[in-house]
């Protein structure tokens, strides 16, 4: 396990105290933070503004692979080993929708399998925790140097920190 850094910890209770510290950190130029929340919230997710994941890309081009796979692959064997399917002519797409969406699904799941484990090896940092913040209050989490955490604990109080305390 990574030894945790030290920093800033703070805990708010509301949301909107909790949005404007993330949005005065990102002001000072602070990217590297942890915010920890009991539920989803939308005001926060913006203010953290994440970029999209790169794994929709991975599912998207896997899922196209398997349908035009898919495609060829029902065409190549009509054509090789002539068999006339369900009454229509050798070349027509009815016939092996299943086939093409099968082969969607599958290779559209495994290459989202894929993406996410390309993506998810990254360095991760452990970062100070509070348990309360599994039940009513929103954590703010600022690793940086002693020399710089009086100065992000002030933005912090006044931003509406209910509590801030530093972290070795």
């Amino acid at each position: 396990m990574k030894e945790r850094p030290g920093g800033v910890l703070a805990a708010f209770r509301h949301v909107d105290a909790a949005a404007h510290a993330i949005r005065q950190l990102k002001e000072l130029g602070y990217r590297d933070f942890t915010v920890y929340s009991p539920v989803p919230n939308f005001e926060i997710m913006s203010a953290v503004g994440h970029p999209v994941s790169p794994v929709r890309v991975w599912t998207l081009v896997g899922g196209l692979t398997g349908c035009l796979s898919g495609y060829a692959m029902t065409m190549w064997m009509s054509y090789d080993y002539p068999l006339v399917v369900g009454g229509k002519a050798l070349g027509s797409v009815p016939p092996y929708i299943i086939i093409m969406f099968e082969l969607t699904i599958l290779l559209g799941a495994l290459s989202t399998l894929a993406g996410l484990i390309v993506h998810t090896f990254r360095t991760h940092r452990a970062a100070a925790y509070d348990p309360r913040f599994t039940n009513d209050l929103i954590g703010i989490f600022v690793p940086c140097p002693p020399e710089r955490r009086t100065a992000v604990q002030q933005v912090l109080q006044q931003a509406g920190a209910t509590e801030v305390r530093f972290e070795q």
